[in-house]
């Protein structure tokens, strides 16, 4: 299977065929209001900005599995993305990365891609890298800012 075989919700409840992202690079993160790990919104927000226009696409799924850090709804999450990041990239709908009722676009993310934990995700701001084609070619922890991906983004597009 390739990403652009998924269909995700959006923050507003409404399905996104990720077909409709077919040939663009999909920067794929785990998000979350009230972590250490927040602040990464505005990095996250600046390579939306400076490679939107040439491919790139960051899609944030809000999680609140880690330390009950995303305890809003879709509306809170994204009044507080727009207020204090001011974000432009696609929010989607809440969901789980890990255990039983992961999200089935997760469950494929980590298996294509392990990481310290093998596949489970270890907290807020995990990563996926995702090629044009629709392969999952890299993952990167927490600890990695986004700005830290800019040579392998600049590679993919």
């Amino acid at each position: 299977m390739q990403i652009t075989d998924f269909e995700v919700k959006q923050a507003d409840g409404s399905a996104l065929d990720l077909s409709a992202h077919k040939g663009k690079v999909l920067l794929i993160v785990n998000t979350a209001s009230k972590c250490g790990f927040t602040p990464q919104y505005e990095g996250l927000e600046n390579l939306y900005q400076e490679y939107a226009d040439r491919g790139l696409e960051i899609l944030a799924f809000p999680c609140n599995q880690f330390g009950n850090q995303e305890p809003g709804d879709a509306d809170e999450i994204k009044n507080f993305c727009s207020l204090n990041y001011d974000v432009s990239f696609p929010l989607m709908a809440k969901i789980e990365v890990n255990g039983a009722d992961a999200d089935p676009l997760w469950k494929h993310l980590k298996s294509e891609k392990s990481g310290l934990l093998g596949s489970r995700i270890k907290w807020n701001f995990t990563k996926f890298l995702v090629d044009r084609d629709g392969n999952v070619v890299a993952r990167h922890g927490p600890a990695v800012k986004p700005e830290q991906l800019k040579s392998e983004i600049e590679a993919l597009l």
